[in-house]
């Protein structure tokens, strides 16, 4: 049998859909299963971006250029002028999702065998984005105790070696929902530019923060024009996950020519999701008030929910629309496999995501699952009576 690559076979599991084949027989039980294991909102694309791609009036489905649509670049500067992020849209490369801008970033400040730095838990995807690229993840744990805050900088600091060519968070966070202040921002910043490194920030979920707290971008940050690195995507802003139109940014114009050549590469990102994406951006204002106030009416109903139970720990998010929990389980990968395969009340069960794929260091997250507050609020409240109701029948329970 021809051999297959070495990447290829280090290339890790998906710890949100890997259980996914458990769900399929459940359901093929006749079993309802309530999916808070994928971030795939269910709130509705706005009506002007469906509408664009409806009334598109095409003869012939082209490439668009390399970097996107000029149109599109441009009236996306214009968005986040009005976040107070100032960027030409020569600074900004739309990609296929914010994958795609994460690929693209990587390949072009790394060599095989560097290394990145990255607060964990982290998106899952960051290990398998890693992997191709050929790079080495290096975590700094954030701590439950401490509702994953940014660990000290000094976690950070003696982490670094000649290998190292960024540091990388998630603000706010996928999948804690943490929200980062600005002087944990500037702390970063501060470290990035005295050892020259990249600071990345995957700012997907920027519209997303409650409390009145304010989302801080990299970009807002004095002194980084050159190290500044933010990935982008409409994804969870429109609820056009299945669009996959993101975008790379940073105002280090050598940096922007070499990404441009990984993106001439793979030709064009795809037209038609560009054209809604575009009409997207003239979604107003009022949309985002109204997913806000959902998303944060959904949180409180399921992290004070879950904190009610015994033995259950969850710190409460300011961002996002996930949270970590902690559980009083022997194994949080058995459990949610016993979930769909072993449990149900009044045929019903929960789909969960095991937290540990959401660390590199080994053994990490085993007694925690993340959770997508994605779902209505009312089935969010089932949510919360199945968990107790599991955890008091599981045989691995430990209160």
């Amino acid at each position: 049998m021809p051999a297959i690559s070495l990447k290829g076979q280090m290339m890790p599991e998906s710890p949100i859909r890997k259980l996914a084949p458990f769900a399929e027989a459940a359901k093929f039980q006749g079993k309802q299963v309530y999916h808070l294991n994928i971030g795939q909102p269910d709130i509705k694309t706005p009506e002007i971006a469906i509408k664009a791609v409806k009334e598109a009036d095409l003869d012939i489905l082209e490439y668009s250029p390399s970097e996107g649509f000029a149109t599109y670049r441009k009236k996306l500067s214009a968005y986040y002028a009005a976040h107070g992020i100032h960027i030409n849209s020569e600074d900004l490369i739309v990609t296929t999702g914010g994958s795609e801008a994460l690929l693209f970033a990587l390949g072009a400040i790394a060599d095989p065998g560097d290394e990145i730095i990255i607060p964990e838990p982290f998106y899952a995807n960051y290990n398998g984005f890693a992997t191709n690229a050929g790079l080495n993840v290096i975590p700094v744990t954030a701590q439950i105790e401490d509702g994953f805050a940014l660990p000290p900088i000094e976690d950070f600091e003696q982490l670094i070696t000649p290998q190292t060519k960024a540091i990388m968070i998630c603000n706010p966070g996928n999948p804690t929902g943490y929200l980062y202040s600005l002087e944990e921002l500037q702390k970063l910043r501060d470290l990035a530019l005295k050892h020259d490194l990249y600071l990345i920030a995957d700012e997907v979920y920027r519209e997303f923060a409650y409390d009145d707290t304010h989302h801080y971008s990299i970009l807002s940050l004095d002194g980084l024009e050159d190290n500044a690195i933010v990935i982008d995507s409409v994804s969870k802003r429109y609820s056009m996950c299945g669009a996959r139109i993101g975008c790379v940014i940073s105002r280090n114009s050598a940096l922007m020519a070499i990404i441009l050549k990984f993106a001439q590469a793979r030709l064009s990102p795809p037209t038609m999701a560009q054209i809604a994406a575009e009409a997207a951006l003239n979604t107003d204002a009022s949309y985002y008030e109204d997913v806000k106030t959902e998303y944060s009416e959904r949180r409180d109903i399921l992290v004070d929910g879950l904190n009610k139970i015994e033995g259950v720990v969850c710190p409460k998010p300011k961002g996002a629309f996930y949270a970590i929990a902690q559980l009083p389980v022997d194994n949080a990968e058995r459990f949610a496999q016993w979930l769909l395969s072993a449990f149900s009340h009044n045929n019903k069960t929960l789909m969960v995501a095991p937290a540990e794929g959401f660390y590199a260091t080994p053994n990490m997250g085993q007694t925690q699952v993340r959770l997508a507050y994605v779902l209505e609020k009312e089935k969010l409240k089932e949510c919360v009576e199945l968990l107790e109701i599991a955890l008091q029948q599981y045989p691995g329970t430990h209160y």
